[in-house]
């Protein structure tokens, strides 16, 4: 299974990320160099349902990723939470992933969500599980 590296810590942020509001979808997006996620840029949902959909702010986008080559890192993922049901990618996450070279990770904010992180390919529609190498 192929895998995406990422540090402890941003793992850690993600996590607070989706708990802080379990009831609506967080998103952001990811960053690093040589391979591995090592910053995390959380942004506004601004889905017209955030309960149910997430959509990074047009602003937050722009400004993260003035950011990102501000501090020349890469953009290596993106993240976002499903406040009720599975832990896999929905239709509409597969139609709107735009970015075929990233990580997608989805998160539970569930304090009981027996795996409450996992990271997926999306290459052309095509669903691919990664494999998380946590350092």
């Amino acid at each position: 299974m192929p895998s995406v590296r990422i540090r402890r810590d941003i793992l850690d942020q993600m996590l607070s990320h989706a708990a802080h509001d379990p009831l609506h979808e967080c998103c952001g997006l990811l960053a690093g160099s040589d391979s591995a996620i090592t910053a995390i840029f959380p942004a506004s949902n601004s889905a017209a349902n955030p309960g149910t959909s997430y959509e990074i702010a047009s602003h937050d986008h722009f400004r993260i990723v003035r950011e990102m080559r501000a501090a020349n890192l890469e953009h290596l993922g993106i993240y976002h939470s499903h406040p009720r049901g599975e832990i896999t990618p929905s239709p509409r996450d597969i139609e709107l992933a735009f970015y075929p070279d990233a990580a997608y990770f989805i998160l539970s904010p569930a304090a009981d969500a027996k795996n409450p992180v996992r990271a997926f390919s999306i290459r052309d529609g095509i669903v691919s599980e990664l494999s998380i190498e946590i350092y």
